[in-house]
């Protein structure tokens, strides 16, 4: 996968900070979507030890926030696949940015608009 750009989805995010893994590629660079920053910070059971690792984490990677493109998109992927809100507007940031998500929810994998995989498929 060499090159490629991912966007992770909310459960990458927290697999990968509590299983210590690396990339395969160090080329490769992570991006996250304003709603899973939103959803990392958010949770009501989150520890102050794992509060900061998310905000560590944020620091390290690329939020990409809305514009009327990924709102374009989302709406469509919302009426054609039936997904919640959030789901929508993650899987249409990683099409309007042509990022492969990173999540393991089986029904984001069936989005055939974008390319997605899990992250034990990236990570060594």
């Amino acid at each position: 996968m060499s090159g490629t750009n991912y966007l992770f989805d909310t459960n990458a995010v927290l697999y990968f900070l509590n299983q210590p893994k690396q990339l395969q590629n160090n080329s490769s660079a992570v991006f996250i979507s304003f709603v899973n920053e939103l959803e990392l910070l958010s949770y009501s059971k989150l520890s102050s030890n794992e509060e900061q690792a998310v905000k560590h984490f944020l620091k390290l990677i690329e939020i990409i926030n809305i514009d009327q493109e990924i709102k374009n998109m989302t709406i469509t992927l919302r009426q054609k696949y039936l997904l919640k809100l959030p789901d929508a507007i993650i899987c249409a940031t990683a099409m309007s940015h042509k990022l492969t998500l990173v999540t393991n929810d089986m029904k984001l994998h069936t989005i055939s608009e974008i390319k997605s995989c899990h992250l034990e498929d990236i990570t060594d």
